[in-house]
């Protein structure tokens, strides 16, 4: 049996490839993982590489999906990219989306793209 916040986290990272997929993105990995962190899903639109972080708020009580992506997970994420492109020998743009999901009657998906900026 899984935790209840883990399943709301797979229902969200399932969703959130959904919408994307409806949107031209394949899928290539989900929830890459290495020591420096965990990457929810790397997907390719045309020539580019996506790395995607999913966030899911069931209320925003406590603020907003896209609020919990802080400077240091933005770190963590820069680090496990890095890390695949190592891994997978690839030398490609890339770009970093957030998808968060919001509950309590906000916007359900907001797709950030370019989210972080990033000089490689």
């Amino acid at each position: 049996m899984i935790a209840r916040h883990l399943e709301f986290g797979q229902q969200a990272e399932q969703q959130a490839l959904d919408f994307l997929q409806r949107r031209g993105l394949k899928l290539l990995q989900r929830n890459f993982r290495c020591k420096t962190g965990e990457i929810d899903l790397v997907m390719r639109e045309a020539e580019t590489l996506v790395f995607v972080e999913v966030r899911y708020r069931q209320t925003n009580d406590y603020g907003r999906a896209l609020e919990t992506v802080t400077a240091s997970k933005q770190r963590k994420l820069l680090a496990t990219a890095n890390r695949y492109l190592q891994m997978k020998r690839l030398d490609s743009a890339c770009r970093f989306d957030i998808i968060a999901l919001n509950g309590s009657g906000s916007t359900p998906i907001e797709w950030i793209k370019n989210a972080i900026q990033v000089a490689w």
